[in-house]
């Protein structure tokens, strides 16, 4: 269902059973149980990193992690559940200065 990289691949999977309009047998839906956002204080780090204007998420994911679809990892790291609540503040840093210079967790990466 998920590739095994995705941050869903090891939730459990569960099932869902209902039955529309008289059908006699009930139509069953396969899901995945929710995802909880770790505690990102809690989490190993390799390193802390100064992010500034112009700097993206994937980028630095790949550059930082050799893949840039594993940014997920960052986000927990930083408890963000959104990547682009993440890096939010660049939107404004025009009309706020000194918001460029935001510093990153960078997570032990997560073996598959």
């Amino acid at each position: 269902m998920f590739d095994p990289k995705s941050r869903y691949y090891n939730l459990e999977e569960a099932t869902f059973e209902r039955t529309e309009n008289g059908a006699t047998t009930p139509e069953k839906i396969a899901y995945k149980r929710r995802r909880f956002l770790p505690q990102g204080q809690q989490m190993p780090t390799i390193a802390e990193i100064t992010v500034t204007q112009g700097e993206r998420l994937d980028l630095l994911t790949h550059r930082l992690l050799g893949d840039s679809e594993q940014y997920w990892q960052v986000c927990d790291a930083n408890n963000a559940m959104n990547p682009a609540t993440l890096l939010t503040s660049f939107d404004t840093a025009p009309t706020k200065p000194g918001l460029f210079n935001q510093v990153l967790l960078v997570p032990l990466p997560q073996t598959f």
